[in-house]
């Protein structure tokens, strides 16, 4: 039992080490085949009209990804979303504002264990801080992988959709 003990206490003090150390960086890319949502939305429809890709980083290493399109309305689709975004960057550089008002995350992974948890957690603070952003809203898949993460890390069900499901996270 003594040893079982040494062995969770060494995982647990590896992984708030982990925690720690890691920081929110903006990438100007990512590797999209590693993303297991949405692996056919290349750099340029990830970088393009107001989206942007944020990672966690620790020593060196990208930790977990999380991608966004800024936007005035909650898409429904991903086609939806290209038209948002669009949309609202327009508005921006006509009215000389910030883009959007709504942070939408399409997609979300990790490659390493509380990756996932860290970035939403990272990302809200960010989004909290920022004088434009008022809302946190995601585009997820219909899976259950995605509501329980969702739910699992503090967002409430906004709206189920014919492809896709919405959660948002209180700012």
């Amino acid at each position: 039992m003594k040893k079982f003990n040494l062995k969770v206490k060494e995982k647990l003090d590896n992984f708030f080490e982990w925690v720690k150390g890691a920081e929110l960086v903006e990438l100007k890319s990512c590797n999209s085949e590693e993303d297991p949502i949405r692996p056919e939305l290349d750099n340029s429809f990830r970088t393009s009209y107001g989206r942007k890709i944020f990672g966690v980083k620790y020593k060196k290493e990208i930790c977990a990804i999380m991608c966004f399109g800024f936007v005035n309305e909650i898409p429904k689709t991903i086609e939806e979303l290209d038209l948002m975004s669009k949309d609202a960057h327009l508005q921006s550089a006509l009215r000389d504002r910030n883009v959007g008002k709504i942070a939408i995350a399409y997609t979300v992974w990790s490659k390493k264990k509380g990756g996932g948890k860290l970035i939403v957690k990272e990302v809200f603070k960010k989004i909290k801080k920022s004088n434009h952003l008022n809302r946190l809203v995601t585009l997820s898949p219909l899976t259950d992988m995605a509501r329980n993460f969702h739910l699992r890390n503090g967002a409430f069900e906004l709206q189920v959709n014919k492809s896709s499901q919405n959660f948002e996270y209180k700012i």
